[in-house]
Order: structure tokens, then sequence, then C-alpha cells
């Protein structure tokens, strides 16, 4: 994981996102498909990140089955942070196609949206884990405990990751950039956020099976 971080950052943080859209544009060939290097880093980097997602959903099925596994309650807010959480990735699917139609106006507040949005499913995230200890579900207290808290927190730092691209992102919008400069990068925020309402929405449901 560490290993594909690093190269992707390496390969999209001095890259400009304009620069990437002309050299895809003027390519001349035979009319095979050109991607800029940043779009194959993010595939890879959701590859990985599917792939360990994945193997903690089996973990966490196959720990379930021992004999010190307790359920705990879900809190009922995380229904309301799985609402915000679609919310933003409308909002910011909606700022892809403002950025399409070369609406500046739009791609501003899209973005702004999308991260009030996005803020308001961690800070939910956040009151639901002090629910929890509250009710004396601690982390340590029992292996659902831990794993509830290990799920949601991985998800919450790969959301803050994708906030950090889309606070430089919105930062340039402010800026009175054009919309050719940042389009790129709205694109791949976009499906990132998809991928991240995708994963929670399993992480969700998974949750939602096993415990009472």
């Amino acid at each position: 994981m560490a290993v594909v971080v690093g190269w992707l950052l390496r390969q999209t943080l001095n890259v400009k996102p304009w620069v990437s859209q002309r050299s895809v544009a003027t390519v001349d060939g035979d009319g095979a498909l050109q991607s800029p290097t940043v779009k194959v880093g993010l595939w890879v980097f959701l590859g990985v990140a599917t792939s360990l997602f994945a193997l903690l959903i089996s973990a966490y099925h196959m720990r379930m089955m021992e004999a010190d596994w307790v359920k705990l309650a879900v809190p009922k807010v995380l229904w309301l942070n799985t609402a915000v959480l679609i919310l933003s990735s409308i909002a910011m699917q909606w700022t892809r196609s403002a950025a399409q139609r070369g609406q500046i106006d739009g791609v501003r507040t899209g973005l702004i949206a999308a991260g009030v949005f996005a803020f308001s499913f961690l800070a939910g995230q956040l009151w639901a884990w002090q629910q929890l200890n509250a009710s004396g579900y601690f982390v340590a207290a029992n292996p659902a405990n831990a794993f509830f808290y290990l799920l949601t927190a991985l998800h919450g730092l790969h959301l803050l990751g994708g906030l950090w691209v889309w606070g430089r992102t919105t930062i340039k919008v402010l800026r009175g950039v054009e919309v050719g400069k940042v389009r790129l990068s709205v694109e791949l925020c976009t499906v990132y956020w998809h991928y991240l309402l995708l994963v929670w929405l399993v992480l969700f449901a998974v949750l939602l099976q096993t415990h009472t």
C-alpha cells in the first residue's frame, strides 16, 4: 500500500493537470486509447485499496466465528452518515458535469457542497464513536468493537486523503483558475468519491448483517 501511494504521489502531485490533458489530446496515432499517468495511478491505487478492504472484510467474517465474539449495536447515526456521503458523491458528480460544460461557478459551488457533506460525514463517524464509548463499547473490550473502529477509521483515512486533493483543487478554483486547469482534478476526485461511497455501502451492509 505504501509503495503504491508513494509512486502515485511522485506521478501526480508534480504533474499539472492541464499539461496531462493537452498531451493526451495531441497524441497522433492509430486511435488507441490514451490515459494520463494520474488516471492510471488512481486506478492502481483503487485496486490496492480494494484488496485491502476485501482482506479486512474476510478477516472480519472469519473472526466473528470465534466464541469470544460479542455483537454490538450499530449506532443509528450511521444511517444519517450514509445519506450525507451519498449527497457528497452526488455533489461531486454535479461538479464534474459543470467542469465538462466549462461552468466555473458550478464547479465552485459543487466543490464546496461536496466538501461540506464529506466533512459532515467524518464528524458523524466521530459522533458514532462517542456514542459507542458512552455505551461501554471500547476498542479493547471485544474483537467486534475493534473491527468496527478499524474498518470505519480506515475508510475515514481514505476520505481524508481525498479531501486533501479536494482542498488543493478548491483553492485553485477560489483563486480564479480556468476550468480547463482543474477539469482533470475534478474528474479524479469524482471517481474517488464514488469509490469511497461504494466501499462504505459495502462496509455498512457487513456491519448491519453481523451486528444487532
